[in-house]
């Protein structure tokens, strides 16, 4: 019982700690379900509220799982998730295209820039040939050099004289003076470049008494001459006018020498000074007869034996017209040859050494005994003779039907006045002109005007007397324009007229209307003669010649030329190797100093033109030694077995011995830009181009935008100062070569035919040689010449609108052509090319030399030209009969002759081109 109780009790115990475990448990299971229950229940409800509220916002890009594109909704969270891994993708797949196409990029700029390295590559490898090349020639022109000892010259270092001079030994006596004891050459360096001090004849006492016209003209020409200086301490020579003196001024020869001797730089005997005299009227007096001139040189129209000193002074002609131009148009033609007389002289003896006609013997009595001293009364008997044979009609009367001009005893004094002489010259085949009966007079003004003005008439002097020194005796060959025959063959003046041919008659009047223009006409050219000649003797070379400054446009370059297939037009001729050099100018200043001494004489004496006048060109023209031609200082050499060639090619093939040479491309143009740029392209890698001028003649400058091609070599564009057509022809300084190819904008030609026509063209320096032909003809029934541009086989111009010739010609055609022609030119806006024609052959007298069978020339598409209206061709017309006019003569030379490039098409082995050479 107890332990029953106890059990019970126990179990009591137990029991309820077993009760309180129990409940325990179910508390436990209870909170267990209600929790579970919470979180399964009440959290899906709280996140669903949570996330419906986000949806709910305004900002439609934090929508979540509202409506999206396509009607799509993202209500769930793999959902959610699968639309991020969507976006982020899709922005992954954006990066990586933008990616590729910047790789795509980058591959097609490296494929450029490995296609660039290549033509690069190219261009190198062309580039290194081309110098190796340049390497070769220069090689070659090096060992040419060193085996001729001809070292390339520049122009020398001017030398100026020293302030004083240690004098000279005085020569024994004043008649004795000569260049090599009367004159320092030590003021006079080779390289002084010849400096002349002209006195202020104002400032001395002998000026009040000189003609005014004379001090007036002598004054302007010294103010324009290039060699004058007002350095007194630098000047090689000194020069003092001391007449014409105005009447009735008497100066004594006492005070005239005092004042001579007073002159600031006469430093006591007066060398190196030139005392000039220009005789205005025949009566002029001798004023430096018994004036001691010490070793000062004299020049003047009026010698006596004891007087002149020969080979130091200077007979010089007398100045007709003063102040005045002489009027070209009023200057007769140099045709026909054969005058109304035959020849013709008038003129009154007021002194003779013979008294009569009757106390005349035969001239074999007078030669049996002593030499008779005056020939003049057998010579009236002859030409009278002559004139009553009526052989021919002549014209000789031996008194004037007014009084006689004023003349120095034993002269022919002229009859009339010089209107009336002029007139009668004009019809006059030969001028005859009787020189003074005093055998001590060397030459006379009176005789010197008979000179001067059958040359300015066109009649062919005939001097009787050979004794007499005319002007310019020791430099001008008086033979190819005059003849001189000895008194005591005045019975057979009449055969030698007679026996002339016409063409040695107009030559020989050529000849004279040529020096009549360059050494008499002007007081410009007489004085510059007299400086001339002294400079030539003292063997000093002329100045340089002044170009024409050229004013640059300014441009821009950089447009790739060639890249049009159209503009690529080579041609199909075989030229054999092309040299391809840098720009390579012509030598210059090659033979200035050995010309004054091998030259002097026949430069000064080649018609028609003034040779020492005008300062020398830089370059060296290289003409046949047989052409007549325009000196100016470095003059045109003799060449023997052929010239010209285009370098080392061109030598081995044809035979030629100049060195390598190249050309510059003067293209005139007018506001004509699209045509100007696809002609400028079409000169992309020409062989043998130096450079291209291109002469603005508008006064309109290019468009700023414009973009001019590159081809390779300079473009300089040259801004001119009016519209003129004669700016093609300006011997511009940035010419550097020799050769000139003158092109218009709109002409059209290959490269094959430019370079076979620069061949040509080096083979005959002298002529033009060029594309477009065409000649003139007479029109008989108006009696005019006639331009014709109708294909022919003949020609006498080559138009220098396509055309090859020597920049000296452009020298020639700016300062010497008469500026009448030029006038014309700008008056009709027309004619250059004509021009240019009149003058080389005026000069060379030979034709012109067409290349290749093409006659059009013209671009393709390109605007119309002047040419094509109808007033162009009448002003044609008359610019050729203007030309002829001024000229005297017609100068164009018909031909027929053609240089086509025959052989080079056909192929033949390089070693065997010498034998078609001569064919």
């Amino acid at each position: 019982m107890t332990g029953y109780t106890m059990l019970r009790n126990g179990g009591v115990g137990n029991g309820g700690q077993t009760c309180m475990l129990r409940w325990s448990n179910r508390i436990r299971l209870t909170w267990l379900s209600f929790t579970l229950f919470i979180i399964l229940v009440f959290f899906p409800l709280i996140a669903h509220y949570y996330l419906t509220t986000l949806d709910e916002a305004d900002e439609a890009g934090k929508r979540i799982f509202g409506p999206r594109a396509g009607n799509e909704l993202c209500e769930v969270k793999h959902v959610l998730d699968l639309c991020r891994i969507r976006e982020s993708v899709s922005e992954e797949l954006l990066q990586l295209e933008a990616k590729r196409q910047e790789l795509n990029s980058e591959i097609a700029k490296l494929n450029l820039k490995i296609e660039a390295c290549k033509k690069s590559i190219e261009n190198a490898k062309q580039d290194l040939l081309q110098l190796k090349n340049v390497i070769s020639q220069t090689e070659h022109s090096y060992k040419e050099l060193m085996a001729q000892n001809q070292p390339k010259l520049s122009l020398p270092i001017r030398l100026l004289p020293e302030k004083d001079d240690a004098g000279l030994p005085p020569p024994k006596v004043t008649r004795g003076c000569r260049l090599h004891n009367c004159f320092d050459y030590s003021r006079c360096p080779l390289t002084s470049g010849f400096p002349v001090y002209v006195y202020d004849s104002d400032q001395f006492a002998f000026g009040s008494y000189l003609d005014p016209l004379v001090k007036q003209a002598f004054q302007a020409t010294a103010r324009a001459n290039v060699y004058v200086t007002e350095n007194a301490a630098i000047a090689c020579l000194y020069v003092v006018l001391v007449g014409e003196m105005q009447e009735p001024a008497v100066l004594r020869p006492a005070d005239l020498e005092k004042q001579l001797y007073s002159l600031p730089h006469w430093r006591t005997d007066g060398h190196n000074h030139v005392i000039i005299n220009l005789s205005r009227k025949l009566d002029t007096q001798n004023l430096l007869y018994n004036v001691s001139t010490g070793r000062a040189m004299v020049a003047q129209s009026t010698f006596y034996a004891a007087q002149y000193r020969p080979g130091f002074d200077l007979v010089v002609s007398p100045l007709v017209h003063a102040m005045s131009e002489p009027n070209f148009m009023e200057i007769p033609p140099q045709v026909p040859v054969k005058r109304k007389y035959l020849f013709t002289f008038q003129g009154e003896k007021i002194e003779s050494l013979r008294s009569s006609l009757q106390e005349a013997r035969s001239f074999e009595e007078e030669m049996e005994g002593d030499p008779p001293a005056d020939y003049d009364d057998r010579i009236i008997a002859t030409l009278k003779a002559v004139q009553d044979s009526k052989l021919d009609q002549v014209l000789v009367e031996f008194t004037c039907k007014n009084q006689p001009r004023p003349s120095l005893p034993t002269e022919w004094a002229l009859c009339g006045e010089r209107e009336d002489r002029l007139e009668l010259l004009k019809l006059s085949t030969f001028a005859l002109i009787i020189t003074p009966g005093d055998p001590h007079l060397v030459i006379s003004s009176g005789c010197a005007t008979r000179l001067f003005e059958a040359l300015e008439a066109g009649a062919v002097p005939v001097v009787l007397g050979e004794q007499v020194q005319l002007p310019y005796h020791d430099m001008l060959e008086w033979n190819e324009a005059a003849l001189v025959v000895p008194k005591p063959r005045v019975t057979e003046v009449h055969f030698l007229l007679r026996s002339l041919s016409d063409s040695d008659l107009l030559a020989m009047r050529r000849q004279g209307r040529f020096l009549w223009e360059t050494y008499f006409s002007t007081a410009d050219s007489i004085f510059n003669t007299v400086l001339a000649m002294i400079r030539t003797r003292i063997q000093i070379p002329a100045a340089p010649i002044r170009e024409e400054v050229a004013a640059e446009i300014p441009h821009r370059s950089g447009k790739a030329a060639g890249t049009d297939p159209n503009m690529a037009d080579n041609g199909d001729l075989d030229l054999g190797p092309v040299e391809t050099e840098p720009p390579y100018a012509s030598p210059k200043y090659l033979r200035n100093f050995t010309l004054t001494v091998t030259d002097c004489y026949r430069s000064w004496n080649s018609a028609p033109g003034p040779f020492h006048l005008f300062p020398h060109t830089p370059f060296d023209p290289v003409l046949p030694s047989e052409a007549k031609f325009l000196g100016s200082g470095t003059g045109f050499r003799p060449i023997g077995g052929g010239a010209g060639g285009s370098g080392k090619e061109f030598q081995a093939a044809l035979g030629g011995n100049v060195q390598r040479e190249q050309f510059t491309v003067v293209m005139l143009t007018y506001e004509r830009e699209e045509v100007l740029m696809n002609s400028l392209e079409r000169l992309n890698g020409l062989p043998y181009l130096n450079k291209v001028v291109v002469v603005w003649n508008s006064p309109k400058l290019p468009s700023e935008d414009l973009l001019w091609p590159d081809i390779g070599v300079p473009i300089m564009v040259v801004r001119t100062e009016k519209n003129s057509l004669n700016n093609r022809f300006l011997p511009w300084n940035e010419i550097e070569t020799e050769a000139i190819l003158s092109i218009d904008d709109d002409a059209h030609l290959r490269h094959d035919e430019i370079m076979f026509g620069f061949r040509v063209w080096r083979e005959a320096r002298d002529r033009i040689v060029g594309f477009p032909g065409r000649y003139h003809a007479w029109d008989i029934p108006h009696q005019s010449w006639l331009y014709n541009s109708n294909y022919s086989c003949e020609l006498s111009m080559v138009l220098t609108g396509a055309a090859f010739f020597h920049k000296y010609y452009a020298y020639l055609y700016s300062y010497v052509m008469p500026q009448a022609i030029r006038d014309m030119v700008d008056e009709y806006i027309n004619c250059e090319d004509i021009a240019m024609n009149f003058l080389v052959s005026h000069i060379t007298r030979k034709p012109p030399i067409k290349v290749t069978s093409r006659w059009t020339f013209r671009c393709p598409g390109c605007p119309q030209a002047l040419s094509h209206d109808d007033s162009h061709f009448h002003e044609r017309h008359k610019c050729i009969n203007f030309f002829v006019k001024v000229y005297g003569y017609m100068p164009l030379l018909y031909t027929q002759f053609r240089v086509d490039s025959v052989l080079f098409k056909t192929r033949l082995p390089h070693d065997k081109t010498k034998c078609f050479k001569f064919i």
